[in-house]
């Protein structure tokens, strides 16, 4: 699903990611963890299109990266979401999720503007299909609330319906429990659960430990920007030098 070949990326004289590799395998759910600082969110933003690396390769899903832009890289079916949430706060929570959807529109600006029977039947289709999606996490009761009134578990999982809208094959997950309580998390593991049964491929980045522990696959470690370790959970667990990066050596 994805290889990353010997990726580095340099802000002037800073190394912030130094010749990383990882492959992502179809249908799994991945974390990647790290002390603050490890060049995580760094990382997502290269694979994402946000930058593009100094040296080395990414390829998702047989296609290769480098350059593209980041909407080029949704159309090929990679969606993410953000370590501060980036929702459009003064639109309903169910027109959040219509924006997640518009790269599969076929209207056009000008369809859009004459309001042609095409672009109506479309724009009803996809409201339908965005109110599916809330379902799909259970915030359909929400759906013609603005999206700043609600609760801050409740815009995490907004901003992840919306990147879902758009029928990734992978969706990159950045820090999607950060500030939710005890039972939003809860929810947030079957919610993971759902997507990858829906074959979704899955890439997050999460400081919850037992969080992390208990959803993934397989995990990958960086620490100042390289790679320190990748293993199953209890590999990852019982690894010293992973241990020693998060606690200290002592």
């Amino acid at each position: 699903m994805l290889t990353v070949k010997d990726v580095t990326l340099r802000f002037g004289g800073l190394t912030a990611v130094n010749n990383v590799s990882l492959t992502i395998k179809q249908g799994t759910i991945n974390g990647l963890i790290g002390p603050n600082g490890a060049g995580k969110t760094t990382f997502f933003n290269l694979i994402s299109g946000v930058y593009t690396p100094n040296e080395g390769e990414i390829v998702f899903d047989g296609v290769k990266l480098n350059g593209k832009k980041c909407f080029e890289i949704n159309h090929i079916g990679m969606s993410r979401t953000y370590q501060v949430i980036n929702l459009f706060r003064k639109m309903t929570v169910v027109e959040n999720v219509m924006v997640g959807l518009h790269p599969k529109m076929k209207s056009g600006y000008f369809s859009a503007i004459l309001g042609t029977k095409s672009q109506r039947e479309e724009e009803k289709e996809v409201l339908e299909k965005a109110l599916d999606w809330l379902d799909f996490v259970g915030l359909r009761g929400n759906a013609y609330e603005m999206s700043g009134s609600l609760s801050y578990g409740k815009q995490r999982l907004l901003e992840i319906v919306r990147a879902l809208a758009s029928n990734p094959k992978l969706l990159l997950l950045d820090e999607p429990a950060a500030g939710m309580n005890s039972k939003e998390k809860e929810e947030l593991f079957d919610i993971l659960r759902k997507i990858q049964n829906l074959g979704v491929t899955i890439l997050m980045i999460e400081h919850d430990m037992k969080l992390m522990m208990g959803i993934t696959d397989y995990i990958f470690v960086l620490n100042y920007g390289k790679k320190l370790a990748e293993g199953t959970p209890v590999q990852i667990q019982n690894n010293p030098e992973v241990i020693a990066a998060y606690l200290g050596e002592d």
